[in-house]
């Protein structure tokens, strides 16, 4: 039977769930040790993090549950399941730690893919990306191809803009064109009227 079933039904409950997450994660990093596509080792990651953080919460509510019978257990029974709580947390944060590494070891190999290994700024690279989430690589991705986007929306403005600019200048030129011509062509019409005029006024002075 077990121990705790006789301290409280709930902690012996909380125990069991905690005990097969342990044995799921332990078996699941065992399988991720084989798997070699990092698309199913990045998947497979995710299902052990969901699960760790479940085991996370169980280990809150033990802690609460043994929090609440503190005072009608002895000593001796308090202090057996603080450090089984403890035990549960240092197991907890080993496959935490195991979680990291792996995830680090993925972004590296993801970012070794597309920079093609770069040193000096490949490296701070390397160092942020071991340092994000899964949700945080794909947040900081769909930031930058936003800025993409309206870096892209602006040269377009830009470039709209400019042949904006170009037509109405040259609409403009071929105003101030046509309207020289129709000056020039005034200016050829009074120098007609007064050499005209001159001519008469020989004749007059002739007669």
């Amino acid at each position: 039977m077990d121990p705790l079933s006789t301290i409280s039904e709930e902690l012996a409950e909380i125990d069991g769930q905690i005990g097969d997450i342990f044995r799921a994660l332990s078996n699941g990093f065992q399988k991720l040790e084989k798997v070699k596509d990092s698309n199913r080792q990045t998947r497979q990651l995710e299902e052990l993090t969901e699960k760790m953080r479940e085991c996370k919460r169980l280990i809150k509510e033990f802690d609460r549950e043994v929090k609440d019978l503190e005072s009608r257990n002895d000593p001796g029974t308090n202090k057996m399941l603080n450090e089984k709580k403890q035990s549960m947390i240092k197991e907890l944060n080993s496959y935490v730690a195991l979680k990291k590494q792996y995830a680090s070891n993925l972004e590296n190999k993801r970012i070794d893919l597309f920079d093609g290994g770069t040193e000096g700024h490949g490296e701070e690279n390397v160092l942020l990306a071991s340092s994000m989430t899964n949700q945080q690589l794909v947040d900081s991705g769909n930031r930058m191809m936003d800025d993409t986007d309206q870096a892209i929306e602006r040269s377009k403005k830009v470039v709209h803009d400019t042949l904006n600019v170009g037509t109405e200048t040259a609409a403009a030129l071929k105003a101030q064109t046509e309207q020289m011509s129709r000056v020039v062509n005034e200016l050829d019409s009074i120098h007609f009227s007064i050499k005209k005029a001159s001519q008469l006024v020989k004749e007059l002075g002739c007669n």
